[in-house]
């Protein structure tokens, strides 16, 4: 199992210590570092300024909107910190969710999963650089139907450093996660619990059984290769309830605010998870504006089932139960001590 430090996005300006934690990830010895965007801070800035003072780590938005970039100013951006970093970068994406999708960025939603297949055949096309891109879909269309008439199919001016540079996707539903399997190079899961293993381990084999299923696509790479990076936050605390305390804000975001009521798919995974009762009170607290009262709404059962919390040793015993996963890379939200005490005890090489 690998080891990754994720850094999430901003509120009030850069997270402080985002720099120093990168840096000690890197020490020691983890895989990766990835950022990601919502509606306030990009993605994309952070990883290229955090990057630029490192030389081993992988660099992986998780993740960059697709409503945010066409699929060729996405592939575009690949290019260049791929460049930057020598072969350091994955492209990690994202549908996200019918409010953020048409509330900020004012782009259609409907169909995502179909919108998605589109967009990475579109920047596979791209980094293979092999002719202009063209491309006619129900979403994308390249030169575009009925502009001006003056479109030219054009192949970028950069020479990729790898055609295939990986691309994860971020998916929560089952479909969605079973079309990650089918058409990425790895999957970008939110609120994974050791629990539900078995169940994401039949949808990534349904995907993969559907690889290579659509001609004129250009595959992923080989299934041995595909990735599962999952964001896991970690609190070390000597009171199990105070470090619980720095995640429930988290959960009761996701779970009450991050998506209309009938359409939030990060509650949706807490559902099956079996937290509907806890998800229905969380959500009715956080519409009604009660914050306060839908972050204390989050039992201490839930927190332990998606993230790490309390003592360095209850933590270093509970990670036994990730291991074994489909999970292939930790990516541990927290500080510089949370990312030594996972490392020390999956080892500090990070790969184990």
């Amino acid at each position: 199992m690998r080891l990754g430090y994720f850094s999430g996005y901003w509120s009030a300006g850069p997270p402080d210590g985002a720099l120093e934690a990168v840096l000690e990830a890197e020490r020691l010895g983890f895989d990766s570092v990835w950022t990601a965007e919502s509606y306030g801070s990009d993605a994309l800035t952070p990883l290229a300024w955090w990057g630029a003072h490192t030389s081993t780590v992988r660099l992986g938005t998780a993740i960059a909107q697709m409503s945010a970039r066409t699929p060729t100013a996405a592939a575009m951006a690949a290019l260049t910190l791929d460049h930057l970093s020598g072969g350091r970068f994955i492209l990690g994406l994202g549908a996200s969710g019918p409010q953020v999708v048409e509330g900020w960025y004012g782009q259609p939603y409907p169909r995502p999963l179909a919108r998605t297949r589109e967009y990475v055949a579109i920047v596979r096309e791209v980094l293979a650089r092999e002719a202009p891109v063209t491309f006619d879909g129900d979403f994308y269309s390249l030169p575009l139907r009925g502009g001006a008439g003056l479109g030219k199919a054009l192949r970028s001016t950069v020479h990729p450093l790898r055609a295939d540079l990986p691309i994860h996707l971020a998916a929560e539903g089952p479909k969605n996660v079973a079309l990650a399997a089918e058409i990425a190079d790895g999957w970008l899961p939110l609120f994974y619990s050791p629990r539900m293993d078995d169940t994401y381990r039949q949808l990534l084999a349904d995907g993969f059984a559907r690889r290579g299923s659509v001609p004129g696509v250009r595959p992923p790479r080989p299934v041995e290769d595909f990735e599962v990076s999952a964001i896991v936050p970690v609190v070390v605390h000597d009171d199990v309830e105070r470090a619980a305390d720095a995640v429930r804000p988290v959960i009761a975001l996701y779970a009450g605010g991050m998506g209309a009521k009938g359409a939030n798919f990060h509650r949706d995974v807490l559902v099956r998870l079996g937290y509907e009762e806890v998800c229905d009170e969380i959500q009715a607290h956080f519409l009604a504006g009660r914050r306060a009262e839908a972050t204390a709404a989050v039992p201490l059962e839930l927190v332990e089932d998606v993230a790490l919390v309390g003592p360095a040793a209850k933590i270093r015993g509970e990670l036994a139960a990730w291991e074994g996963t489909a999970i292939t890379t930790i990516m541990v939200q927290g500080d510089a001590r949370s990312l030594s005490v996972v490392a020390d005890t999956l080892g500090t090489s990070s790969r184990v």
